[in-house]
C-alpha cells in the first residue's frame, strides 16, 4: 500500500471513530435523560438519537422535523384506535393507510409516514400496562428527547470533514 493510500485510510478510520464517539455520547446522554424523567421505555430515546445522528446539522434538522411530525401523528392515531378498537388488525391497517394519506396531505414526507407507522404499531399493537394515551405520550416524549439530543450533539460536535483525495 502506498503512503498516500495509508494516509487516506487513516483519515477514513479517524472519521469513523469520531462519528462512533459522537453517536455513543449522544445515545448515552439520551438514555440518561429518559431515565431521569423515569420514562418506562426510555430506551426509545437512545434509539431515536442513534437514528437521528447525521453528518450535518442541516441534514439532521430536515429529517428530524419529519420524524417528529410522524411520531405525533402515529401516537395520536394509535391512542385513539387502541382506546376504541384494542389490538384490532383491520383498525391497525386502516390506521397505517390513514397515516400515509395524512402525511401526504400535509406534505410531511416519507420520513414522517415511516415514523407515524412505527409509532402506531408500538402504541396500538404492543400490549402495555398503561393506557394507550399514556403510552402515546411517553412514546412522543421519548422520540422528542432522542431527536433533541441528536440535534444538540450534532450542533455542538459536528462530524469532521474528510479531506479530498
Amino acid at each position: 500500500m502506498t503512503d498516500a493510500k495509508k494516509r487516506e485510510w487513516m483519515r477514513v478510520e479517524r472519521k469513523e471513530l469520531v462519528d462512533t464517539a459522537r453517536t455513543t455520547v449522544a445515545a448515552v446522554l439520551s438514555l440518561l435523560v429518559g431515565r431521569a424523567l423515569r420514562l418506562p421505555e426510555g430506551y426509545w430515546s437512545a434509539i431515536a438519537t442513534i437514528i437521528v445522528m447525521q453528518s450535518t446539522l442541516g441534514a439532521a434538522w430536515t429529517i428530524s422535523k419529519e420524524r417528529l411530525i410522524g411520531t405525533a401523528f402515529g401516537a395520536g392515531t394509535g391512542a385513539v384506535l387502541a382506546t376504541y378498537t384494542g389490538q384490532n388488525l383491520a383498525a391497525f391497517g386502516a390506521g397505517v393507510f390513514a397515516m400515509g394519506v395524512l402525511c401526504a396531505m400535509v406534505r410531511a414526507g416519507q420520513g414522517a409516514y415511516r415514523y407515524a407507522g412505527i409509532t402506531l404499531v408500538i402504541v396500538m399493537m404492543i400490549p402495555h400496562a398503561n393506557s394507550a394515551w399514556m403510552v402515546a405520550l411517553h412514546r412522543f416524549i421519548e422520540i422528542s428527547i432522542g431527536i433533541a439530543v441528536g440535534l444538540l450533539v450534532t450542533a455542538v460536535w459536528p462530524e469532521p470533514e474528510t479531506a479530498a483525495a
